[in-house]
Parts: C-alpha cells; sequence; structure tokens
C-alpha cells in the first residue's frame, strides 16, 4: 500500500466520524493464521498497519495489526512486538485526545511488549527504533501533563 492508498481521514474517537464497518476487512485478511512470523511480516495487514503507524492513522493501525498480532504464536516474540505496535498506536491515538496519563500507561505496556536487547531485528523492524517511537511518546506526553 503506499501513501496514495491511505484511508480518507484518521478515526480519533468523540472528533470525528469513524470509518464504516468492514472498512478494513481486505487488508485484515492478509494476516493469515498458519503462516509463519516471517509470512506474516510481509502481510498486507501488517505492512499496512505500519504505514499507517508512521503516517498518522493510529485507530487504523490497530485495525489493521491486530488479525497479526492473533495469528502469531502465544508466546512468541514477535507476537508481544506486534502487541507492543499495537499499544504504541492506542497511545498515539490517546495523546491526540489529549489524554497523556492514558498514554503513559500505554507506553509502558509498549515497551514491556518489545524486546529490549535480542534480537534487534523483529518482523521487519529494528527495535531499537521502536524503543525510538516509544521513547519519543512518552517525552510528549510526560511534558502534557
Amino acid at each position: 500500500m503506499s501513501s496514495d492508498q491511505l484511508p480518507s481521514h484518521a478515526y480519533i474517537p468523540g472528533q470525528n466520524k469513524r470509518h464504516p464497518e468492514n472498512a478494513f476487512e481486505s487488508i485484515r485478511q492478509t494476516a493469515v493464521p498458519g503462516k509463519n512470523a516471517d509470512q506474516l511480516a510481509q502481510s498486507n495487514a501488517f505492512q499496512t498497519g505500519l504505514l499507517y503507524l508512521k503516517k498518522g492513522y493510529y485507530w487504523e493501525a490497530h485495525e489493521v495489526l491486530e488479525p497479526v498480532w492473533m495469528a502469531l504464536p502465544k508466546h512468541s516474540i514477535e507476537r508481544g512486538f506486534v502487541q507492543g505496535l499495537i499499544q504504541l498506536a492506542n497511545g498515539r491515538l490517546k495523546m491526540l485526545m489529549g489524554r497523556p496519563k492514558a498514554t503513559i500507561r500505554l507506553v509502558s505496556q509498549a515497551r514491556e511488549l518489545v524486546p529490549a536487547n535480542e534480537p534487534r531485528i523483529v518482523m521487519t523492524l529494528d527495535v531499537e527504533e521502536v524503543h525510538t517511537w516509544i521513547d519519543s511518546l512518552e517525552v510528549r506526553a510526560l511534558s502534557a501533563l
């Protein structure tokens, strides 16, 4: 998915209109249970979730990353990592909603889920870079208190 295929708007609960039901279903369906972590990392659901996360579509990122998380093996590093990305998206959304305390709680959860040291690359992402995203959000939230 390219930037020109982004949703019409970033949904922010209580501030604008929610997307139609099943608006992201064709993307979500690319996270096929039974695929391994490398295959799921290449799925449209995961790649689109990353694009949405980077472009400010945080609610939408959660929507398309959730089936990837659910398809990964329980207790795997990859499953925890994707859950951490979802919490990061949720934290960024809460920040947009003016809820820095909720953001800090979600930052803490994301930090616990994203591995601190090894491996360096998970689901095609540099773990250190993801920690930088988490740290940056925490600084913004703390300064908003």
